[in-house]
């Protein structure tokens, strides 16, 4: 183990990983991932063990909650037509082995080479439940990206793009191309990610900034779900973190009394403390 819990933007995804085993592990479970401790691992255990604050939750209900938002939405968008799923920075997803997917559907999953090989190491002799293939890329390499999104536009008819923990990661700028190297496809229909106000991410980072200094957080647009409309994506759900995870019983008892008071308004979250899983649509010009 490293000085710092967390090297990389990959050590991320083995800390998520921990979460969905442990919601695993509940008899009131919201999801199920019978994969999820074998991909955590040992590393991802030492990573929960070495950032939770001493009389702090650290139950990890964001992630938790997070999760089953995009499972819920996942499935809402293939019952509307998406023939295929293309998840970027996919990391320790295992959603093509574990969710109820129809055996026809296509699901792209692209990330760095190594934890994609770590991966598949993993969950060798596992078989996924629809057509699932791995693309080892960095999506900072412009042209190759843009090269896969074309082969995927061309073959698709309508695509689910999904982000899950990749944006609050990259600077601004970054964001912005590839959200309009999305809308450039206009087979991509619809857009999934985490959406973070400036006050979550201050939050983060003063709570965990020497933790996170390998993995910053980056990227939390101060006009919200704007940012992204102005890019060509209208929001067709906004699910607030806090509120649903109020509602799924998992955010801790002392915290669960603010949730009388509505969310912000996610083109203006101010100084509150806001997220939310954002389902974006291609705008119709």
């Amino acid at each position: 183990m490293s000085e710092l819990p967390i090297s990389n933007v990959s050590d991320t995804a083995r800390w998520v990983a921990v979460y969905r085993a442990w919601e695993t592990a509940r008899p009131d479970a919201l999801f199920r991932d019978p994969f999820a401790e074998r991909l955590a691992g040992e590393r991802g255990k030492q990573i929960v063990a070495s950032i939770r604050r001493p009389g702090g939750t650290g139950n990890g209900w964001p992630m938790i909650t997070r999760t089953k938002l995009i499972d819920d939405l996942v499935l809402a968008s293939l019952a509307e037509g998406c023939d295929c799923v293309l998840n970027l920075a996919a990391g320790l997803d295992s959603r093509p082995y574990r969710l109820q997917l129809p055996a026809s559907l296509a699901w792209v999953e692209v990330d760095l080479p190594a934890i994609t090989e770590e991966k598949e190491s993993a969950l060798a002799g596992e078989k996924p439940v629809c057509k699932l293939r791995r693309v080892k890329l960095d999506l900072a390499e412009v042209p190759a990206r843009r090269a896969l999104f074309d082969e995927v536009a061309r073959d698709f008819e309508k695509v689910l793009v999904l982000t899950e923990g990749l944006v609050l990661y990259l600077d601004e700028s970054a964001v912005r191309e590839l959200a309009l190297d999305l809308a450039a496809r206009k087979t991509f229909h619809f857009w999934m990610l985490d959406v973070l106000g400036p006050r979550i991410l201050q939050m983060m980072m003063s709570s965990m900034g020497p933790e996170l200094q390998n993995a910053p957080f980056k990227f939390a647009p101060a006009n919200g779900v704007a940012f992204y409309e102005a890019l060509g994506w209208a929001p067709r759900e906004i699910r607030s973190l806090f509120h649903e995870g109020v509602r799924f019983k998992r955010v801790p008892w002392f915290m669960r009394p603010f949730a009388v008071f509505p969310a912000p308004d996610p083109r203006n979250p101010g100084n509150r403390p806001w997220s939310a899983i954002v389902r974006f649509e291609q705008q119709v010009v």
